[in-house]
C-alpha cells in the first residue's frame, strides 16, 4: 500500500507520495483542486503518470535516442515511455524518495542515486537529490536539490512537471523570447519567435489550443485562471528556470505547466557544441538548487498582463 504524506495550513491540503517517484498526489485550496486530482485507481496501481505533479531529476524532457553523449563517450539510458524514442524526465520520477523530514505543514524527500550496478543503467553518474515542500494558506513551495557523490563532473537539469485541471475556458498566460518548433518525435528543431496562435502574453482562454514545446527566454511568472471557479494562480520558479515546457494535450482535461533549467536535449546539444542550452555541469561535492512555487488568489481578469 502507498505511503502517503499529508501537510495541512489553513484550508490548504497537500499530500505527497514518496514511494511513487516523490509526487505530489493532491494540493487543494478550500477543498478546490489547484493540481490535477490523483484518483484512487491510480494510487493504488503507482503510477506516477497520473499524479498531479513529479520531480524532473536529473534532467528535463528527452534526451534524443535514449542516449547521453558526454565527454566523447555515449551512455544508453531507459526510454521508460515504451512508445517514445528517446529518453524522457531522468530517473528521479521513477524512484522511491525517503521521508528525511517531516513538520505538519512541511517535508522533505531525499533520493540517493548511487550510479552502481543495475542504478547506472538509469544515469551513470552518482547524485543525491533532495526535494522540500512548504506549505502555506495560499500557496506550495518545491525546492528541488542536487548534489554529485561521484567522482566525475556531470551535466544536469532540474525542473517541475505540475498538472493543472483545465477546460477550454481555462485562461493561460506567460512570457517568453521564443518557442522551440519540434520535429515529429517532440525534439527540438529550430527556435522561433512566438507565432500569434501561440502567444499568451496577454492572458486568454486556451480554446482549442494544443501544445507540447519547450519555450527558452520565459520571464515568470505564468498564470492560470478558471473562471467558472474564480480562482487564479501564479507559478513562479527562480531565475536559473529560463526555459518552461507547455503541455496542453488534445482531447484531455488537464495540462502541465513545467518551469525547468534547460531545453529539450540540452546535454547532447552543449555535448556538440550547441550554446544557450540552458546545461549546466556539476563538479564532485557541488550542490545546485531551485524553487518553483504556486500561489493561489481569487480569480484575475483576462486582460491583465505579464511578464516585463
Amino acid at each position: 500500500m502507498t505511503s502517503l504524506v499529508e501537510l495541512r495550513a489553513g484550508a490548504a491540503r497537500a499530500t505527497l507520495a514518496p514511494d511513487i517517484g516523490g509526487s505530489v498526489v493532491r494540493y487543494e485550496c478550500n477543498d478546490q483542486p489547484i493540481l490535477r486530482p490523483t484518483s484512487t485507481a491510480t494510487l493504488a496501481a503507482g503510477d506516477v503518470l497520473g499524479v498531479s505533479s513529479y520531480p524532473l531529476v536529473p534532467f528535463s524532457n528527452r534526451i534524443a535516442g535514449a542516449t547521453l553523449h558526454w565527454e566523447g563517450k555515449s551512455y544508453r539510458l531507459p526510454r521508460y515511455l515504451p512508445d517514445q524514442p528517446h529518453a524522457i524526465h531522468g530517473n528521479g520520477w521513477r524512484r522511491r524518495w525517503d521521508v528525511v523530514e517531516q513538520t505538519p505543514a512541511s517535508a522533505a524527500l531525499e533520493l540517493v542515486h548511487s550510479a552502481t550496478g543495475p542504478s547506472a543503467d538509469e544515469w551513470p553518474f552518482a547524485y543525491r537529490a533532495r526535494q522540500t515542500f512548504a506549505l502555506g494558506p495560499t500557496d506550495l513551495s518545491m525546492t528541488l536539490s542536487i548534489a554529485n557523490t561521484g567522482d566525475r563532473p556531470f551535466p544536469f537539469g532540474l525542473g517541475w512537471h505540475p498538472f493543472f485541471p483545465r477546460k477550454p475556458s481555462t485562461v493561460l498566460g506567460f512570457a517568453a523570447a521564443g518557442v522551440w518548433q519540434t520535429d515529429p518525435t517532440l525534439l527540438p528543431a529550430r527556435l522561433d519567435r512566438v507565432p500569434p496562435a501561440w502567444d499568451f502574453s496577454v492572458p486568454r482562454a486556451i480554446g482549442a489550443t494544443t501544445l507540447d514545446n519547450c519555450v527558452a527566454g520565459w520571464r515568470p511568472p505564468a498564470t492560470l485562471r478558471w473562471p467558472e471557479r474564480r480562482l487564479a494562480v501564479t507559478i513562479a520558479a527562480d531565475e536559473s528556470c529560463t526555459h518552461l515546457v507547455v503541455f496542453i494535450p488534445p482531447g484531455r482535461d488537464d495540462l502541465a505547466i513545467e518551469p525547468v533549467t534547460h531545453m529539450t536535449d540540452a546535454f547532447n546539444r552543449a555535448a556538440a557544441g550547441e550554446r544557450d542550452t540552458g546545461t549546466r555541469v556539476l563538479a564532485p561535492g557541488a550542490r545546485f538548487s531551485c524553487t518553483m512555487r504556486i500561489s493561489v488568489s481569487p480569480g484575475l481578469e483576462a486582460t491583465d498582463a505579464i511578464g516585463v
